[in-house]
């Protein structure tokens, strides 16, 4: 089956719960869940939207999963982040500081814009050569944007090198945050703006 053919029933099993444990490793990991959480609450009560500008979350960070499917030889990627700051980001690229990304107009898309900012910004290569990234969607899920972006034709890898930059042109505090599965054990790696590539290397087994 192909991850496009999964990306609903991942995404529905991809809760904040899922995202505490992937953060465990990480030293400021129930710091950063707690104030995610936080996060949500206020956001609930106030019933304000993602993109408001008088919304504050004291956390700047993003987390992207990588996993390998030795059944559709792909990596499968899943990229999350806060919209408000995407938002900010997308506005400054585009010199349009009213554009609201959940509801653009003049016939551009939300999966458009998302799409061709996250492109920018991240940049995957397999034993040096850098990959094409197959985006299929985005969804919103609370004050998150979802991707869900696909790397084929994967049969082997003896290193995976990650660049991810997103966000940091507006906070420079943002935190990235990545979790590579393939293999055994999981592989990860805090990436910020004086340090945001990181070369995962595997031995063959």
């Amino acid at each position: 089956m192909l991850y496009s053919k999964k990306v609903s029933k991942y995404s529905v099993n991809f809760e904040l719960g899922q995202l505490g444990v992937i953060l465990g490793s990480m030293k400021t990991s129930i710091i950063v869940f707690g104030c995610w959480v936080v996060s949500l609450t206020l956001q609930a009560k106030t019933r304000q939207p993602a993109t408001t500008n008088y919304f504050f979350h004291p956390v700047h960070i993003s987390v992207t999963e990588i996993n390998y499917s030795e059944k559709d030889k792909a990596l499968q990627i899943t990229s999350r982040m806060f919209i408000d700051d995407l938002e900010l980001c997308i506005r400054a690229k585009r010199k349009d500081q009213d554009l609201d990304i959940l509801e653009p107009k003049n016939g551009i898309t939300t999966r458009q814009l998302v799409e061709e900012y996250v492109k920018e910004h991240l940049k995957i290569k397999l034993d040096g050569k850098l990959c094409k990234l197959i985006f299929l969607g985005t969804e919103k899920e609370d004050l998150s944007m979802i991707c869900y972006i696909e790397i084929t034709n994967v049969k082997k890898i003896k290193t995976l090198e990650v660049v991810n930059d997103i966000i940091m042109e507006i906070h420079d505090d943002q935190s990235n945050l990545v979790h590579v599965t393939f293999q055994s054990p999981v592989k990860s790696a805090r990436l910020t703006r004086n340090n945001s590539f990181e070369i995962f290397t595997f031995e063959k087994k």
